[in-house]
């Protein structure tokens, strides 16, 4: 199971459980891969509900990056996520939750 206070968020592909955590290194590949886009401008995309389908692959990738995983965008492609394309942006959302949020009694 993830550990949402360490950020973790729990992604199947293809039925195989990882887990998926935006490190700082994550959020620098992130941001390269917007293309000109800033962390923010993502954060409002998604409060707003008018994030692209590109969004919910760059943060799943990065998330999925970040807890280890060595594929690529181009590797999703064939994979099956799980909850399909509403469970990608499900997991997506919860990346950029837990990465901007400081848990409730998670100390200082």
């Amino acid at each position: 199971m993830a550990n949402p206070w360490a950020g973790e968020v729990e992604v199947f592909l293809d039925g195989e459980r990882h887990v998926a955590k935006l490190t700082l290194g994550a959020l620098a590949e992130l941001e390269a891969a917007l293309e000109g886009g800033s962390m923010l401008d993502l954060v409002r995309r998604f409060e707003g509900g008018a994030f692209s389908s590109r969004d919910v692959l760059a943060l799943v990738v990065a998330g999925l990056r970040g807890g280890g995983w060595r594929g690529t965008a181009a590797d999703l492609r064939t994979v099956e996520i799980g909850g399909g394309p509403v469970g990608a942006a499900r997991i997506a959302a919860e990346l950029l939750a837990r990465a901007f949020t400081v848990p409730q009694g998670g100390g200082s």
